[in-house]
């Protein structure tokens, strides 16, 4: 499929969101200079992804007889880090979201890559978004080495995100408009939590909730945009390939089953409710203010 053929299609001719300010490395910015670069780079990916699975599950075995590391001040750093990182591309991702909706309706947004072929600010924070999938891997390390419990969501989660959005920059797809904008959106509230919660913030249960449903409702929407991406493409033109569609909806649906699994066993079952019921009985118990039945 020949995207720059496409990108010459009446419908490109698109207006750009009105950034009230935008940087050098902004503007300057040319999707199509990085697409080969990007698809070269693909196969590394898998090495990447290998050698993370190595490292993690070595460590945990390394590590299962010695104490924990503490590096909480390293964790704040590093969640404060990517919380800036995911709010300042939620909001050039966001208004450019807003921008198209607003004007151009629900079918530019979801099959006219627009924003990466004539936005090099949107482009510029796509190209910064798929590079970050590789530095957050790094939140493993923080979990291994503080002999927390890994599950299987986690791992699973970072290696198939890292796959699909270099995959999908290559492809040029359209739907990574959507993808991206959400994923900045929900990982700004999550690492801002994780900031918070290194810092030794006492937050409320209902947080953590929040994030967790905000994590669950991002899947229904991503498979929500791949059907009707699916939809487009039986009656017009959509730039999503077919392989793209199958790899995305079999990533969000399994992502689906496992966030709404892990919200289950960590806020309905019986199990999570008699741990939050021993942790609030410990903390009363010194005032004596308060008896639980």
């Amino acid at each position: 499929m020949d995207y720059k053929m496409k990108e010459n299609m009446s419908y490109m001719q698109m207006s750009q969101p009105n950034y009230s300010y935008v940087l050098n490395l902004e503007k300057n910015f040319i999707y199509w200079d990085t697409v080969t670069p990007m698809n070269d780079h693909l196969p590394y990916c898998l090495v990447y992804c290998a050698i993370y699975v190595i490292l993690v599950f070595s460590g945990k075995y390394y590590l299962s007889d010695k104490p924990k590391f503490d590096l909480r001040r390293w964790l704040t750093l590093w969640s404060l880090m990517l919380a800036t990182f995911s709010i300042l591309g939620f909001l050039r991702m966001g208004s450019e979201m807003f921008h198209t909706l607003s004007n151009y309706g629900f079918y530019y947004s979801v099959c006219v890559p627009n924003f990466l072929t004539r936005d090099p600010v949107a482009a510029f924070w796509t190209f910064s978004f798929t590079l970050s999938k590789v530095v957050e891997l790094g939140d493993t390390a923080f979990i291994v080495l503080r002999k927390q419990p890994l599950i299987f969501l986690h791992w699973y989660h970072h290696i198939t995100v890292l796959l699909y959005t270099w995959y999908s920059y290559g492809e040029t797809s359209a739907t990574g408009r959507w993808f991206t904008t959400m994923n900045l959106f929900v990982h700004s509230w999550m690492y801002s939590y994780y900031a918070l919660k290194a810092m030794g913030f006492s937050l409320r249960k209902w947080i953590a909730i929040t994030i967790t449903t905000l994590q669950l409702l991002q899947m229904v929407v991503g498979c929500a945009i791949v059907f009707a991406a699916y939809y487009y493409m039986q009656i017009n033109e959509c730039n999503v390939t077919l392989s793209n569609i199958k790899f995305s909806m079999l990533m969000y649906f399994s992502y689906f089953i496992l966030f709404a699994r892990f919200f289950q066993q960590a806020y309905l079952s019986n199990k999570s409710k008699d741990k939050a019921k021993k942790a609030y009985a410990n903390k009363t118990s010194s005032n004596d203010k308060v008896k639980i039945k």
